[in-house]
């Protein structure tokens, strides 16, 4: 057996980058995702229609998506980027085949909240494919979800309010993870005082409609940032992927 100290490997280990990106509905998060290098968008919710890509079929179960991820895997092909579009669609389908194989209804019926734990097996087949497309093909990977408002929890201070990507908190703690990036999608808001009258002001929201990625957490939104990106960028694809290294030697054409 060779020796583990002749294995250590040492530096920057370029890769293609994983990355989540969730924001408000209608932000543009597919339309980020399409800007990426050769993308392939695996769909599980209805709404590429007005957006110029490459797309699997709609996929109405949870077999589909596993089928599509085996087959960029084994399959010749030039694409560079596969984006699943959205988690929170795909999640339902994952739902769905844990309620067939343990035959019932509805998640809610398995007890104690198990189900949603038994769907983890689900989310690390699909992360295990993912991390087969980038390790052994060279894939970037793009994963698109909603947002959602939760009370946040903080044991330092009072609770308060943030956005979230819109999954169970089981599997958003795994992909989180799994991500070298979370990403929120969002509109620039300023706020500025509004006098009343009889002393009385109150805070009003003023947006450009300027769309910006925010890549820190932040009290107000949860964010994660691997790649040593600045705290906020522009919503354009070309904005994000200029602060990759060079990804060469990719082993995409099967």
């Amino acid at each position: 057996m060779a020796s583990l100290l002749k294995q250590v490997q040492s530096g920057i280990l370029p890769a293609p980058p994983r990355t989540m990106l969730y924001g408000v509905h209608g932000v543009g998060k597919s339309t980020w995702a399409s800007q990426s290098e050769s993308p392939i968008f695996i769909q599980t919710e209805d709404g590429l229609g007005q957006i110029e890509c490459a797309k699997f079929p709609l996929a109405e179960d949870y077999a589909q998506v596993i089928t599509a991820l085996s087959e960029l895997y084994s399959e010749k092909h030039d694409y560079r980027t596969v984006v699943v579009d959205s988690l929170d669609w795909l999640e339902r389908l994952i739902w769905a085949e844990v309620c067939r194989k343990r035959g019932v209804q509805s998640i809610e019926d398995i007890g104690y909240a198990k189900g949603y734990v038994f769907a983890l097996t689900q989310w690390r087949e699909v992360l295990d494919g993912l991390t087969a497309l980038r390790n052994e093909r060279g894939m970037a990977v793009i994963l698109i979800a909603h947002c959602t408002i939760e009370k946040f929890e903080n044991p330092e201070t009072d609770s308060y309010d943030r956005y979230v990507p819109r999954l169970h908190k089981h599997a958003n703690a795994m992909l989180q993870e799994w991500s070298d990036a979370v990403l929120f999608a969002t509109y620039k808001v300023h706020t500025k005082t509004v006098d009343e009258g009889f002393g009385r002001t109150r805070a009003q929201g003023v947006g450009s409609g300027e769309r910006i990625i925010r890549t820190t957490e932040r009290p107000a939104h949860v964010a994660k940032n691997r790649l040593n990106l600045p705290d906020e960028l522009p919503l354009d694809y070309q904005a994000y992927a200029q602060h990759f290294p060079e990804i060469k030697g990719a082993k995409n054409n099967g």
